[in-house]
């Protein structure tokens, strides 16, 4: 299963995004988007601002991971 946390980690590397950025867009403080990170699962509409965010579909990215795990 895929730890949703690292892969947003991840994909702010990927664009060369701070954590600090991450809160300003959530409007939130650096500390909760720490939290997150930590986190293997996250809630939906959470998931959904960050994807908006960061221009990245990590719902499809975890739909397809879950349709692998099913097929196996």
């Amino acid at each position: 299963m895929v730890n949703i946390g690292q892969r947003i980690r991840e994909e702010l590397t990927n664009q060369e995004r701070t954590i600090s950025w991450l809160a300003r867009k959530l409007n939130c403080n650096r500390s909760t988007v720490y939290r997150i990170l930590e986190k293997n699962s996250i809630d939906t509409l959470m998931l959904a601002q960050i994807s908006q965010i960061l221009n990245y579909n990590f719902m499809q990215e975890l739909s397809d991971d879950m349709q692998q795990n099913l097929e196996e």
